[in-house]
């Protein structure tokens, strides 16, 4: 069931994603960066059905959580951007190149060796140091955010990709942990432990701030230059901190395979990052060829 979940979380994730690059690429580039910025995306249909599938996907993160390592959780989770480039080319027309197939293939056999790599098993609980940590974390990312956010171009879209996925790693790490003990019931002494949980104030803190971020970052430059970091702040260090703090470890004799797996997945995953960079983004058939795709969507 945690593997499924976790699947169903890179299908929601790779459809919204294209849903919102293509609203992220008809708006009007927002002046500032704040929840201000969303206002410009959400007037169309698209923008919101993207953040529609995020929770979704967000959902059956938080079951897959439950019972399955974080680096499991998180490589199937990043496989979405494989989703995204089939997407791309079935209802948008785009060509997948050789290259493109290839990444497609190895994304599938390593999420394979990590998915049999992987038993069921509970996590350690976030001791009440690594909590406010984790909170820590997510606020430090806040703050960082509205210098980076002054960038723009290339260097922006790459700064607010990865501020997007480290606080997609902060969520991962904060409902892992929480995932350990009883506070999902809804006991009143359940409900207390959890709002008086630091670790939830992250996620909190930690959400809007990663989907404003991602936002941004497509207004400031390519998928490629947005995603790339997003997925790597995402995966990799969320899944060493859970093999080294969280009790997460592949199950008997599968280690090597595993780490072979998640290595395999995630490079394939960023070598997909350049799907769709046919042509420079200033020369008019990539400005002809966004607004076909726009209006595909």
């Amino acid at each position: 069931m945690g593997l499924l979940c976790a699947i169903g979380t890179a299908l929601c994730y790779g459809i919204g994603s294209v849903l919102q690059s293509a609203a992220a690429r008809g708006a009007e580039p927002a002046p500032r960066f704040g929840p201000g910025l969303l206002l410009g995306l959400v007037r169309g249909w698209r923008y919101p059905a993207g953040l529609v599938l995020d929770a979704i996907g967000f959902a059956l993160a938080l079951i897959a959580l439950h019972s399955l390592p974080l680096y499991v959780v998180q490589s199937v989770s990043a496989a979405s951007l494989a989703v995204t480039a089939a997407l791309g080319a079935l209802v948008l027309g785009l060509r997948l190149r050789r290259r493109e197939v290839s990444a497609v293939v190895l994304v599938a056999a390593g999420l394979a060796l990590v998915g049999l790599s992987a038993g069921p098993e509970s996590a350690r609980p976030l001791g009440a140091t690594a909590q406010w940590l984790v909170l820590g974390v997510a606020v430090i990312l806040a703050l960082a955010a509205v210098p980076l956010a002054r960038q723009h171009g290339r260097a922006g879209a790459w700064a607010l990709g990865t501020v997007g996925g480290l606080g997609f790693g902060v969520i991962a790490v904060a409902v892992r942990g929480l995932s350990a003990s009883p506070v999902w019931s809804a006991t009143p002494a359940a409900m207390h432990v959890l709002l008086t949980s630091p670790a939830i104030y992250a996620v909190v803190v930690a959400t809007p701030l990663s989907i404003v971020s991602y936002a941004a970052a497509l207004q400031r430059g390519t998928v490629v230059e947005a995603t790339a970091p997003l997925v790597v702040g995402e995966t990799v260090l969320p899944a060493l901190i859970g093999l080294a703090f969280l009790g997460d470890h592949a199950r008997g004799g599968w280690a090597v395979p595993a780490i072979a797996g998640f290595v395999l997945a995630v490079g394939a995953v960023l070598a997909l990052a350049r799907f769709g960079e046919t042509t420079p983004p200033s020369e008019p058939a990539a400005r002809q060829s966004g607004s076909a795709q726009d209006r595909a969507l």
